[in-house]
């Protein structure tokens, strides 16, 4: 793998994000970096680089999985899911105001979301393993960006792009997992009073907690495992809304109350 490449192009996202000027699909930059080795290996590269540089000034709180939705999948024209780290300063308050200068063309998605009370550090993870290890779920939203110009992504490109991750928003409701479906609970979210986006629990990979086993095996596999009180953002639950300026929405899933992003105009 070309380290110096990989490094140029950590920076080239950076600075996409600092003028907030989208830059170009990053995929035939990632393929010549990879050498002989694995583009999907040479695009996490990117993203392990840039979590180093965020890590000197700021926190590591979580981890996020995306494209558990096939809406979302369909939307992006991607198959596969992909993981991206949640740091302090992407966390926002139910309905506190988000500038719009925090945001690279915004979309938002509904969410369940799990606190963990509990390390997941087996190499191989069990339903009951995340099941006891949650404190609680949260209903959220998850506000997806993009330093890639007119989110013209590959799945490598995404991931390079620390999967698209922008801010999230938790709901203010904690509810113990034993309290929900997590599979047939329905999800409604709506801009103002227009119904923008539905699902349930079912269009995360079949069952949120696949997907959360899913990111649990995958952060022990590259020695970064989730540890009690991180935040564990377990996918799309419909299909994501593009934001304008102004807008509010409200995700209402099934147990868990709601949770708000307000937008600033």
């Amino acid at each position: 793998m070309n380290h110096e490449l990989i490094a140029d192009i950590a920076r080239q996202l950076r600075d996409a994000e600092a003028t907030r000027t989208p830059c170009a699909p990053i995929r035939d930059r990632l393929r010549e970096a990879a050498g002989d080795g694995g583009l999907i290996d040479a695009a996490y590269a990117v993203q392990q680089h840039n979590t180093r540089e965020r890590l000197q000034a700021g926190r590591l709180v979580g981890r996020k999985i995306g494209l558990t939705s096939l809406a979302v999948q369909k939307q992006l024209g991607v198959d596969a899911p992909d993981f991206g780290m949640l740091f302090a300063d992407m966390a926002v308050g139910d309905g506190e105001e988000i500038a719009m200068s925090r945001t690279l063309q915004p979309k938002v998605e509904a969410e369940i979301a799990f606190v963990l009370g509990r390390d997941l550090r087996q190499e191989k993870h069990s339903f009951a393993d995340i099941l006891g290890a949650t404190a609680y779920a949260v209903a959220a939203i998850e506000v997806v960006g993009s330093r890639i110009a007119n989110w013209e992504i590959s799945l490598a490109d995404t991931i390079a792009d620390n999967a698209s991750s922008g801010l999230f928003v938790l709901g203010s409701r904690p509810v113990r997992l034993r309290e929900l479906d997590l599979v047939n609970c329905a999800m409604s979210m709506e801009c103002g009073a227009e119904q923008v986006s539905a699902g349930t629990g079912a269009a995360c990979l079949g069952n949120p907690m696949n997907a959360a086993v899913w990111l649990a095996d995958m952060m022990v596999r590259v020695g970064s495992p989730l540890r009690a009180g991180d935040v564990l953002m377990s996918g799309a639950l419909g299909p994501m809304v593009p934001v304008n300026a102004g807008d509010q929405f409200t995700a209402r899933i099934e147990g868990l109350g709601e949770v708000r992003a307000v937008f600033a105009r």
